[in-house]
């Protein structure tokens, strides 16, 4: 099972030249995570989808954009969404879970040393 992504329209993720594109390595582990949890069954992608796009057109109509346009920003919130609706996880969960991550130092997921010819 894989996510049908939209190719157009406001729920299509970035891409360029066909291939997603991520500005940061959060971007593309929240993309990760929604489609993780998609093929495990959490949601149906119509689910996901009408979360994403409320959220989308929820910016587009706030009347002061403090905030640049940031899909995957409210990729993220739309699976928050998603998950508390479901009662999959809570508001407070989300918002502890999203701390805990934050406090974490610059690079702790990624190796200094790289075994030769990887």
């Amino acid at each position: 099972m894989s996510a049908p992504l939209d190719i157009e329209g406001p729920a299509a993720p970035p891409r360029s030249n066909g291939e997603l594109v991520f500005a940061e390595p959060w971007e593309s582990r929240a993309f990760g995570m929604a489609v993780t949890l998609y093929d495990a069954g959490a949601f149906t992608w119509p689910q996901f989808q009408a979360a994403l796009i409320a959220r989308i057109a929820a910016w587009e109509a706030s009347a002061e954009r403090d905030e640049p346009y940031n899909y995957y920003g409210l990729w993220l919130a739309a699976l928050e969404d998603v998950l508390t609706g479901l009662c999959a996880l809570s508001t407070d969960e989300v918002v502890a879970r999203a701390r805990s991550l934050s406090r974490r130092p610059p690079g702790h997921d990624h190796r200094d040393h790289h075994p030769p010819g990887r």
